[in-house]
């Protein structure tokens, strides 16, 4: 696995920030963020389960340039084949 970092929450101190790469071999899309609170979870569980496997994180909205770049960057790394 080969991840291209694209960015880093623009107002980090450095420490365990919101971050999203590319995978260069699949073009999918990899982020970190902040784990959802249970509110939020509770509010994403009326739309169905959240299996073992998978998480509800928030990305802050002025990370929202980072992440059209990530999917500019995945979509051409998937045509590229």
């Amino acid at each position: 696995m080969a991840l291209r970092f694209m960015g880093i929450d623009p107002t980090t101190d450095g420490d365990e920030c919101p971050t999203v790469w590319v995978d260069e071999e699949t073009a999918d899309i990899v982020v970190q963020g902040w784990k959802a609170d249970e509110a939020t979870e509770s509010e994403c569980l009326e739309t169905g389960r959240i299996p073992d496997t998978e998480a509800v994180i928030r990305i802050p909205a002025r990370m929202a340039s980072i992440l059209r770049t990530a999917c500019d960057a995945a979509e051409l790394r998937r045509a590229a084949g």
